[in-house]
């Protein structure tokens, strides 16, 4: 009995010590945690690295406390007292679209199919840990609507593109501004003639390219500096003005600052990340695309973005000039797209208009064995992040079958009524309608505690980065504003829903940097991101340094999520520099709410790259 009471007594002796040693290591881990937390920087007062190390590619090193081990509870350590900040030269730095990147990793991208355009993100030893930039002499933006026509030189410090496209009126350096007239390769006339033409070819009332509110949802491809895409919005048409970070390196941030609805992307390998029958029109314009690769696969990826009846403006020399090779090229071009069952709507002087069919009738009528042929029934179209490309057609189903544009009514009717594809993500139409009034009221809230600090014409770009059913963009529908939504893949499938009510926006993983240009959008609103992406393990100090990067000095960030959460991200605003101005309320509760929530309200300061404070 002695015995076995001793060997009681020694266990409990072990475990003691055992518990002491583990309480010993958590306050060593305590202590480095302060110094060495989730994506801090080991700095001196300046923002400068004391180590030595790459101002770019510092370390990480993650600790958890007693509790957390034996509890599994989150343990949030202290914040960094300061953050540093990048080299000048990393001022437009887009990290997974940073060719650099590409040779340093040793990457071997095919280049014929456009793939060293596409993401190829640093690896987590690599991921940048500075805040990047503005560069010499930058400004506060030009508002909307000047903005439109003119930007600052210093904020943009490249002119190539001016004199590269100067018989073409892309730009022109005026001072210390560049203007934009509203020309392009084809617009000899400017953009907005050009685009009446478009809408004289299809014979719509009024000569207006909207069609009583039927036109909405366009894709620019190879947008240039989207002049297009800037004289559709008095059309009450928003386009997705896209172009790769190619060797015209620079023209989506021209459009991103003149304050026009635009993205980083490439037809090359992998899907454009939006969901099937998003848009009523695409169009290129001199776009410089090979349509004809891979038995046609980027004309097919078009086929899968276009809503039944949806038209393809195509304005090239293939389509007018009479030379043996753009004859041979119109001709595989015009047979590639009969059998994808495609039909000219309208041909005049350098343009031709396709529309796609709105039924499976002609699919079905097909030779046995015509390619392209149909996809299968278990490729889902709407499926779109960091998914290859299919050379096949998605045929419509059943309920869609004949359905002109998915059945939705014109805009603005379509942004607050519930759409058809509601039932395929399993949203009821009350629940459409709740989320819509819930948004309306939030954004209400938002306006209230900003007004003492924003003016009329404060925001032009908006970023939604949890955009759910696109409520929050539809309550600042009555502002002068843009909204990119974004759905997080775990949610991509709603994203739908964004593209029914007349929105835009992208999937994305915000795991990893968004495909944008530094200092591009005005307001950043994170409801539940945080949340939601430590629930995958990643760090909430990557993504507020991800924000900072692409949120414009002076703009503003709204942070809604669990009280926990926002009580960890405040104790970085220092150290992001993001205390020019700061709001923190708890909000009343509501249908969407999440345990307790706060709302947390940012200002960035504009700063030099030696960390002055200009504002």
């Amino acid at each position: 009995m002695k015995q076995k009471n001793g060997q009681i007594h020694t266990t409990k002796l072990l475990t003691y010590i055992l518990i002491g040693l583990i309480a010993a290591l958590g306050l060593v881990c305590l202590y480095c945690g302060s110094s060495f937390a989730p994506g801090s920087r080991k700095s001196d007062e300046n923002g400068s690295l004391l180590d030595g190390s790459d101002p770019v590619f510092g370390r990480f090193s993650r600790h958890r406390d007693l509790v957390d081990l034996l509890d599994e509870q989150r343990y949030y350590p202290e914040a960094p007292k300061s953050i540093p900040i990048c080299d000048i030269k990393y001022s437009e730095l887009i990290p997974c679209l940073d060719r650099n990147l590409i040779y340093q990793l040793k990457l071997k991208p095919n280049l014929s199919v456009m793939e060293h355009y596409e993401r190829h993100c640093p690896p987590p030893e690599r991921r940048y840990n500075c805040l990047i930039p503005p560069p010499k002499g930058y400004k506060i933006p030009i508002r909307w609507p000047a903005s439109r026509d003119e930007v600052w030189k210093a904020n943009i410090p490249h002119t190539h593109l001016a004199e590269e496209k100067s018989d073409q009126h892309w730009m022109i350096v005026d001072g210390k501004k560049i203007k934009f007239p509203g020309g392009g390769t084809h617009f000899h006339d400017g953009a907005d003639k050009y685009i009446v033409g478009l809408a004289q070819m299809l014979k719509f009332p009024g000569d207006k390219l909207h069609n009583g509110g039927h036109i909405r949802n366009v894709l620019d491809v190879g947008c240039g500096v989207a002049s297009f895409g800037a004289y559709l919005l008095p059309l009450d048409i928003i386009a997705m003005s896209l172009a790769p970070n190619d060797v015209h390196e620079n023209q989506i941030q021209f459009a991103l600052e003149r304050g026009i609805p635009s993205a980083l992307g490439v037809l090359g390998t992998k899907r454009l990340p939006y969901p099937s029958r998003s848009f009523e029109l695409a169009h290129c314009s001199r776009c410089r695309i090979d349509w004809l690769q891979r038995d046609g696969i980027l004309l097919l990826e078009l086929d899968r973005l276009l809503r039944p009846g949806g038209y393809f403006a195509y304005s090239s020399p293939e389509a007018y000039e009479q030379d043996p090779e753009n004859r041979k090229i119109w001709n595989a071009m015009y047979s590639l797209l009969k059998r994808m069952c495609w039909k000219v709507a309208a041909k005049r002087g350098q343009t031709v208009i396709w529309s796609k069919p709105l039924s499976n009738s002609c699919y079905l009528k097909r030779d046995p064995g015509t390619r392209p042929p149909l996809c299968s029934s278990g490729d889902d179209p709407d499926v779109s992040w960091n998914v290859s490309m299919n050379a096949c057609i998605t045929p419509y189903s059943a309920k869609m079958h004949k359905e002109r544009w998915s059945g939705l009514r014109p805009w603005p009717q379509r942004l607050t009524a519930a759409p058809p594809r509601l039932q395929e993500i399993g949203v009821s139409a009350e629940e459409f309608l709740e989320d819509t009034r819930i948004w309306h009221s939030r954004v209400i809230g938002y306006w209230k505690q900003m007004k003492s600090v924003t003016e009329k014409n404060s925001f032009r770009n908006i970023m939604d980065m949890n955009s759910n059913l696109g409520g929050f963009a539809a309550a600042l529908k009555d502002k002068d504003v843009w909204v990119m939504n974004v759905a997080p893949v775990k949610m991509s499938g709603r994203l739908k829903i964004i593209y029914d009510r007349g929105l835009i926006g992208a999937v994305h993983d915000w795991c990893e940097a968004f495909s944008t240009y530094p200092r591009a959008y005005d307001l950043l609103h994170a409801w539940a991101v945080f949340s939601e992406i430590e629930e995958h393990g990643c760090s909430a100090e990557d993504l507020l340094i991800e924000m900072d990067r692409i949120l414009r000095p002076g703009g503003f960030v709204i942070m809604r999520d669990k009280s926990s959460v926002i009580s960890h991200i405040k104790k970085f605003i220092p150290a992001l520099r993001w205390d020019a101005w700061l709001s923190e309320v708890q909000p009343g509760t509501d249908a969407l709410s999440v345990d307790e929530e706060t709302v947390l309200i940012a200002r960035k300061k504009l700063w030099s790259d030696d960390g002055f404070t200009t504002m």
